[in-house]
């Protein structure tokens, strides 16, 4: 994770422990929301992503994502860069057809991905 993780805060223009912290928060909220067999795919395929998991998703889908990510100081071009890269990063390492499981089983997330 640390290379997606690295990517993050040079594309977004943050520190790596802003990054790490968004980074968390995205690998906790598909997690949480999207199907478990979608889940399980990709999150055995992103070396580290496994070590993020706190259990913690503040709900509230979509938009509680983006809640938690403002949260942290992100503003709408950090939460942009940071769920680019995310995608970008999983479907090098999971395949397309991870991916879209988990965009597709997380109601509303295709809008904005």
């Amino acid at each position: 994770m640390d290379e997606l993780i690295e990517k993050i805060a040079a594309k977004a223009g943050m520190d790596t422990a802003t990054a790490r912290k968004a980074v968390g928060i995205v690998v906790n909220f598909v997690a949480a929301e999207a199907p478990p067999d979608a889940v399980n795919e990709l999150l055995d395929k992103m070396p580290g992503a496994r070590d993020m998991l706190t259990g913690n998703s503040g709900g509230g889908g979509v938009m509680g994502v983006f809640g938690e990510l403002t949260d942290i100081g992100l503003e709408m071009g950090g939460v942009q860069a940071v769920a680019t890269e995310f995608i970008a990063y999983a479907r090098q390492k999971a395949g397309d057809k991870a991916i879209d499981g988990v965009v597709n089983g997380i109601p509303g997330l295709s809008q904005f991905v």
